[in-house]
């Protein structure tokens, strides 16, 4: 369904309201909320979770919406004509049908099968329509090929991540991290853990750190198969990371069969491989002990992050970490959520639950070694 923005302008001005429709969607909305989880005092370690859910349209993929909007007008990319087309996940394609509607265009996104039906149902209710195709790594040539035929224009997320976002500041999810923990007694944190899905997160807060001169490390955790891990140690050893293949993720919005073009391994301290149902158990985890709701990715980011607590307070350090949740698990309530799907897929939590009953009551990790 198409809105009520103008239409009758010229193209140059038509681009200058659909900036400012933007914009004016930014200054209305307030920033995303940063938790802080109670540990144990005796630990002196803070842990914090950026809650992406709360965007409009409930995951971190809004910002990076917005900037690839605002990146394609400015470019000339989009104009009043232009049937947007996006290779996605599924939680980038909700943002951008919300974008796309808001500025009256077309938009159509195309998903592997196995996207989460509450996905799909949400880039409809956002006026989008989705191509889904059953080989995850064809995504790429459906949506270009779509975005010819429509002579459309193609957002390739997985090149413009990284560019589309302004590293420097301009209300990125590095600066508003900082912002928000100004006033905490650790306000600048020893880790910052992200999941790789494009790269962009990674990159945008890798440089907003160095440019700011901030000492915070910055860690990846990447679900099983997925290339970002052998790309990240064949950059370390000297190698070409973009000479890696892996498999698709299992674990939605995050991982990839292929190193993507937005993924910039050099402003990454640490990549680690978080085991698919270690990721359910801390998502499943995370509501149980805390009251939040999130999805897989963002219980793939809290396996490492409670591996990095541990060894800090093996090494005695004190200081805080932070972490995102990515999406709510409103989203996967008839996938990662449904026990039955989880072991149709051979995904098994149980094993990884113990693990992290023992680290929260004595600190300690008995589960896999960090890889670096």
């Amino acid at each position: 369904m198409k809105t009520g923005f103008p239409r009758s302008q010229s193209r140059s001005a038509w681009v200058d309201a659909a900036v400012q429709e933007i914009e004016a969607d930014a200054t209305r909305s307030a920033d995303t909320h940063l938790h802080r989880l109670s540990l144990p005092a005796s630990w002196g370690i803070d842990l914090y979770l950026k809650d992406e859910s709360t965007h409009r349209t409930g995951s971190l993929k809004h910002r990076l919406a917005r900037s690839l909007f605002l990146y394609g007008l400015v470019n000339g990319w989009i104009t009043e004509e232009t049937t947007i087309v996006e290779a996605s996940s599924g939680s980038t394609a909700v943002s951008e049908a919300y974008f796309a509607q808001l500025l009256g265009l077309d938009f159509v996104a195309v998903m592997a099968a196995s996207t989460s039906a509450e996905k799909i149902e949400l880039i409809e209710q956002f006026g989008g329509r989705c191509q889904l195709v059953d080989d995850p790594g064809a995504v790429y040539s459906v949506a270009e090929r779509i975005a010819a035929e429509t002579s459309g224009h193609y957002m390739d997320q997985f090149t413009y991540a990284e560019r589309a976002t302004d590293w420097r500041g301009n209300n990125n999810i590095a600066e508003s991290i900082f912002e928000q923990l100004s006033a905490e007694r650790h306000p600048v944190p020893a880790w910052i853990v992200v999941g790789a899905g494009t790269g962009g997160t990674s990159a945008t807060i890798g440089r907003y750190a160095r440019y700011h001169r901030h000492g915070s490390r910055l860690a990846v955790a990447d679900p099983e198969g997925s290339a970002f891990l052998p790309a990240w140690e064949a950059w370390h050893d000297g190698g070409d990371p973009a000479a890696v293949v892996g498999s698709p993720s299992r674990i939605e919005g995050i991982g990839r069969a292929r190193p993507e073009p937005s993924f910039v391994p050099s402003v990454i301290d640490v990549v680690t491989r978080v085991p698919d149902g270690a990721s359910v158990a801390a998502m499943r985890h995370l509501e149980r002990r805390f009251g939040l709701s999130a999805g897989p990715s963002t219980g793939t980011n809290l396996w490492l992050t409670w591996q990095l607590i541990a060894d800090m307070l093996q090494r005695g350090e004190r200081g805080s970490v932070v972490t995102l949740l990515c999406d709510s698990g409103n989203r996967y309530l008839r996938s990662y959520r449904d026990p039955a799907w989880l072991a149709g897929r051979g995904i098994d939590p149980e094993p990884f639950d113990g693990v992290i009953e023992e680290f929260l009551s004595a600190g300690i990790w008995s589960g896999p070694a960090q890889e670096e």
